[in-house]
């Protein structure tokens, strides 16, 4: 392709700035919903790169409890992770879980990370290296860490996030912790299972949402990861289902969208895998809930044939 002047400047000037604008578009009703986590600290963190020796202390939020950009690209440069090109930020979910239990532990002191964001082929080099690494590392999908804090003993820290069922925690001794935004699961070094196979067949694969509590007719972005391979398929019309309801019961019908609209739509690919959206019922009752996708094209008989998201929890704005 021949760049002209004009596609130039749009290729080097619109588009970061679309970009920029299209990250946290969700924002725009951060004035009524501003706590949109079930875990967050006061928004604040401090953390250093022990590899490359860069620091830096960011406020996650504005003053009117808004998403501070800013904050969140300065966390992405120190991880290392590639946000222009993948049009949005490391894990805002992993972040304020991070700055949830910094908090209680260590308030206001550093958080050392070892290892941040992860390239698949970085994540693959390691793991053939023989480093205890999951073929389906989080640390792709930036939403992993693993990190610890000066005077704060690892296996209590461990055990802290292990009482709150909320994510995925591992401890291989010593003061290192490894916490994901991932499906809530703990692991010591004898039950990490790397190199089990458990991950193989796209068994372990989670699907999450971009945030926890949302208001009715509010756009959801979801994201399926710990995939061990891509190249099936969603069906494009799911349900949210009653978070307590075992029997999964249909509260209402939603539409999936990947790209263009199809019965079955193809997922080829982690970025797109980050990138289906649903808008939530206009009439949607407050209460807590689940998505719930079918998959079709399934390349494994053991892959499962359904899955349901975490729990999110639909609230009314305050008046």
């Amino acid at each position: 392709m021949v760049l002209n002047m004009t596609n130039k400047f749009v290729l080097y000037h619109v588009v970061p700035v679309l970009l920029a604008v299209l990250l946290f578009a969700p924002a725009a009703w951060a004035g009524t919903l501003t706590d949109r986590f079930f875990l967050m600290g006061d928004g604040k963190l401090k953390i250093k790169n022990m590899h490359t020796e860069r620091e830096v202390s960011v406020s996650l939020l504005n003053a009117d409890g808004s998403f501070n950009d800013e904050g969140f690209t300065k966390v992405d440069e120190l991880f290392g992770f590639p946000t222009w090109q993948k049009g949005r930020h490391i894990s805002p979910r992993l972040l304020f879980m991070l700055d949830y239990f910094s908090d209680r532990v260590a308030p206001g002191k550093v958080i050392k990370m070892i290892s941040g964001y992860r390239s698949p082929d970085y994540n693959n080099g390691l793991r053939n290296a023989g480093g205890n690494v999951a073929p389906t590392s989080l640390h792709m999908d930036g939403m992993a860490l693993d990190f610890s804090i000066d005077s704060v003993n690892g296996k209590e820290l461990w055990q802290l996030i292990r009482s709150k069922d909320c994510c995925g925690v591992g401890h291989y001794g010593g003061a290192n912790i490894h916490l994901d935004a991932g499906r809530p699961r703990f692991w010591e070094a004898a039950t990490s299972k790397v190199r089990s196979g458990e991950s193989d067949y796209n068994r372990c694969l989670y699907l999450t949402t971009d945030y926890d509590r949302y208001q009715a007719g509010d756009t959801v972005t979801l994201a399926l990861v710990a995939v061990s391979q891509f190249g099936f398929g969603i069906m494009g019309t799911g349900s949210l289902v009653a978070a307590d309801d075992g029997s999964q019961t249909t509260v209402a019908p939603v539409l999936f969208r990947v790209g263009d609209a199809a019965a079955c739509l193809a997922l080829s690919d982690r970025e797109i895998a980050h990138r289906i959206t649903l808008v939530l019922p206009q009439n949607l009752p407050t209460g807590r809930y689940r998505v719930k996708m079918e998959f079709c094209q399934r390349p494994f008989e053991q892959m499962p044939r359904t899955t349901l998201s975490n729990v999110i929890e639909i609230v009314h704005p305050a008046s």
